[in-house]
């Protein structure tokens, strides 16, 4: 089914409401997506995305624009310029907030997706803030569908772990994601970076067991290193220093959390990363231009102490607290 203009967005729809639509094919031609809980705005793209390349096999990538880095004319092209010739395209366009520093932008792009062309989808993401941004109201109001993502409660949590296993082809037995739901006491970010870990772990069986669980939460060296670039690639510095000392009271060595930190942010600029989902949320959460300077933070560090100009131990401090508070 091809991607349709509807009545203007109203009311914000459940996130999970409008994925089990477009999972029946049926895509709104605008989203606006905001809220103050990124981790799940990034579930909800995941599997908005999923779900168009299995509709649109002919073009399952998603054109990534921001509006810093490009104008409005190339946002509207995106959206507007379809031919017959070539396939229907989904495009995202992260930070829209940028654009409420001028009227004049604002109201531009608000026209131009009241003119939808073909079947192409574009999803504008607005970024957490501290209140509203009355300038982006025009947008809103001029999408399609309005999704509105704010901390998830248990049991949405738990329809969220459920969607995250079952694009895995798993399943959960009976209490076992609330079982780890108990262990991550609510938090969202948390709670699905482990789930898809389980996805791992009962991917080849297609079902995930309280035993996946127990051996994931089991305590064991190195077990809290995903917790510490978690917290670096939250921004939160605070839990981000404190797990670093748990790491290294454990045992952990500096070198090998120095060079999972920088590979964690080298992930996020696109190159290789053992944590692929969290250097997505790194990347998400900084800029080009901040994403540069933290990695250039972990090279100045790791320089620093091989080349004995500091300890081992304050320079992955420091590096620690740069890229987490960028």
């Amino acid at each position: 089914m091809r991607a349709r203009p509807s009545a203007r967005a109203g009311a914000p729809v459940e996130a999970l409401d409008l994925l089990a639509r477009v999972g029946r094919g049926d895509f709104p031609s605008t989203v606006y997506l905001e809220g103050g809980d990124e981790a799940v705005k990034a579930a909800f793209l995941a599997e908005f995305r999923r779900a168009w390349a299995a509709e649109v096999p002919d073009a399952p990538q998603a054109r990534v624009l921001r509006p810093d880095e490009q104008d409005v004319d190339a946002i509207l092209a995106a959206y507007q310029n379809v031919s017959l010739f070539t396939p229907r395209e989904l495009t995202v366009v992260f930070e829209v907030e940028d654009l409420g520093r001028s009227e004049k932008k604002v109201a531009a792009v608000a026209a131009g997706l009241a003119r939808p062309a073909g079947g192409a989808c574009l999803v504008l993401v607005e970024s957490a803030g501290d209140s509203v941004r009355k300038t982006l109201e025009p947008l809103r109001a001029a999408c399609s569908v309005r999704v509105a993502v704010e901390p998830p409660g248990e049991q949405a949590l738990l329809r969220w772990g459920q969607r995250r296993l079952a694009a895995a082809g798993a399943e959960a037995e009976p209490g076992a994601l609330e079982a780890l739901l108990a262990t991550c006491e609510l938090d969202a970010l948390a709670f699905l970076n482990e789930v898809g870990k389980l996805a791992v772990l009962g991917g080849r069986e297609g079902r995930v067991t309280h035993a996946h669980v127990q051996a994931l939460t089991a305590p064991r060296l190195g077990a809290d290193l995903p917790d510490f670039l978690l917290a670096v690639a939250s921004g939160d510095a605070a839990a981000a220093a404190q797990r670093l000392e748990r790491l290294l009271a454990a045992g952990e060595g500096e070198g090998s959390v120095m060079w999972a930190l920088g590979n964690l942010v080298a992930g996020s600029v696109g190159g290789w990363s053992r944590w692929k989902d969290l250097a997505f949320l790194l990347g998400r959460r900084l800029r080009p231009r901040e994403l540069a300077r933290a990695l250039d933070a972990v090279y100045r560090a790791e320089s620093a102490w091989k080349a004995g100009r500091t300890d081992a131990r304050s320079a992955l401090e420091q590096a620690t607290r740069e890229v987490a508070s960028a």
